[in-house]
């Protein structure tokens, strides 16, 4: 029998115990010989290339001077698309090594995230406009700005903006496909753009995966966001809960070093388990209670 083939998503009989789930979960070219083109994809130019007291006086102590405080300009919502295309072209450098990318964007699109617009506003009026970002991806970057233009993104070619819920593209064997949302979703989250990691979570839950997929996906999961983040993290530990007694025998070295490497991870599927298992034992033991209660009450009703 060929391995099954597991879609993010949960079998009938665990219907109940999903619901809850699925509310809950709703690296480019060396740079040595620039050379500019234009990206489908992005929508964006790559190029790759003290006070003193009143008896004594403590210098140390006094206070400094404050610090001048940048005030980053903000997203006008009045403003039409052409306006922001009128903007000042910003220069984004993405990336480092052999991936560092040059991106250009128009900088009223920016604005939106906190972190960039205090960027821009630290530029100087005539100064050179460019922000660097070695720490970034390039490709989720570049789906940051497809989504700043168009407020959609797509990270496949058979991938349309207008699929909104039904399961998409091929079976998603390495996770892959997983990935590339999982890194928009938390890039969305250092950028401070809320609706991206709505919208990118809401996007890796139609990709078909196996197990290998499942297993990548989870590692970055858990090694990239922080331990109260349950909109992420919770679906992929109930569904590992519900499905590890399946998945692990397709994948378990790779389940076994997941578990290893990751304690949270392991602690939190565990966790779920040991829940459900005490759920069922609470409800067997109040269905024996019911069924004998039951029966005294007829006894008593015959006498």
């Amino acid at each position: 029998m060929d391995a099954p083939q597991v879609q993010v998503g949960v079998p009938e009989d665990t219907q109940n115990v999903v619901n809850t789930a699925n509310n809950d979960r709703q690296t480019p070219q060396n740079t040595s010989s620039p050379k500019a083109n234009i990206n489908p994809i992005f929508g964006a130019v790559i190029e790759n290339r003290t006070e003193s007291t009143q008896d004594i006086d403590l210098p140390d102590a006094r206070p400094t001077e404050p610090e001048t405080k940048i005030v980053p300009p903000k997203r006008n919502p009045g403003l039409q698309f052409l306006d922001y295309l009128t903007s000042p072209i910003v220069e984004l450098i993405v990336g480092t090594g052999d991936t560092k990318t040059t991106l250009s964007a128009h900088q009223s699109l920016l604005l939106e995230s906190p972190s960039l617009a205090e960027k821009v506003a630290a530029f100087k009026e005539l100064g050179l406009r460019r922000i660097e970002l070695p720490d970034e991806n390039v490709e989720a970057f570049g789906y940051f700005l497809q989504f700043q233009y168009t407020r959609d993104y797509s990270a496949s070619q058979s991938e349309s903006p207008t699929e909104h819920e039904a399961v998409i593209g091929e079976i998603d064997n390495s996770g892959e496909q997983l990935l590339k949302h999982a890194r928009v979703y938390t890039l969305a989250e250092r950028l401070g753009i809320p609706s991206l990691k709505t919208l990118a979570h809401s996007k890796i839950h139609r990709i078909n995966s196996t197990s290998h997929g499942e297993i990548a996906y989870a590692r970055f999961v858990y090694t990239n966001t922080p331990v109260d983040d349950v909109t992420i993290r919770k679906p992929v530990a109930t569904f590992w809960a519900l499905r590890s007694h399946v998945l692990r025998h397709e994948a378990e070295e790779e389940f076994r070093s997941l578990c290893i490497e990751v304690p949270q991870f392991c602690f939190d599927v565990l966790s779920l388990v040991l829940d459900q298992k005490e759920k069922r034992a609470q409800d067997k033991a109040e269905s024996e209670s019911a069924v004998k209660g039951s029966g005294r009450k007829r006894l008593r009703s015959g006498l």
